[in-house]
């Protein structure tokens, strides 16, 4: 399969794109300051992704996988700035779509599939008071993303939305609940498992359904 992952640089995104290039996929993986075989890609930067994706002729799975979390324990009154509300919309859901939008063409051709990184904390049904930034990030994301599961369904082009666990990652924290490998496993199962059948689809790493 040819492969495309955003922000596959650290955490999830890297283990992701270890785990599929040991499986023998296709893998281009993006960072903004890219090392190794990664490729330049900004996803906040719409030349910049046609740029990463101007040598991908077809593609089987779109992972959009980029995000920032810059409020992190912030509290209202003090540390919800107008500029991380428009910095984290520009990453986890502009930045979403614009990805999607660039890699139409390859993904057309090969009746390929997108796989967004949500988060339970984009939840409605899981609202926690905290984070207020970055919930409502990634709940558009996760609206974007059954939306687009409809709009694209003439073109047979499922899209799965995910939440990828709680991980011990340099965003999660050193007490989260599973390892970056343990998740990449979780979620690259799911994706394999993504179909028409099942597109719009809210999952767990492990395949639980979430509340949307």
């Amino acid at each position: 399969m040819d492969i495309f992952i955003t922000g596959a640089n650290r955490g999830i995104g890297a283990a992701m794109h270890r785990q599929l290039g040991a499986r023998g996929e296709t893998v281009t993986g993006t960072a903004r300051e890219p090392q190794g075989d990664l490729v330049a890609a900004d996803v906040t930067d719409a030349a910049s992704l046609q740029n990463a994706l101007s040598q991908v002729d077809g593609l089987d799975l779109l992972i959009c996988n980029a995000g920032v979390y810059l409020d992190k324990g912030h509290e209202i009154g003090n540390g919800y700035a107008p500029d991380d509300w428009a910095r984290t919309f520009a990453t986890n859901v502009t930045g979403v779509y614009l990805t999607i939008e660039a890699a139409l063409p390859a993904l057309r051709t090969r009746g390929g599939k997108i796989a967004i990184i949500s988060s339970q904390m984009g939840s409605s049904a899981r609202a926690g008071g905290n984070g207020l930034i970055y919930r409502a990030s990634k709940a558009a994301a996760l609206n974007l993303g059954r939306n687009l599961a409809v709009a694209l369904e003439p073109d047979g082009i499922a899209v799965g939305i995910y939440h990828p666990g709680w991980v011990r990652t340099d965003m999660g924290g050193s007490n989260a609940d599973i390892s970056e490998e343990e998740s990449a496993t979780g979620l690259i199962s799911r994706f394999d498992a993504l179909s028409m059948d099942t597109t719009g689809c809210f999952e767990m790493w492990n395949g639980t359904e979430m509340p949307f």
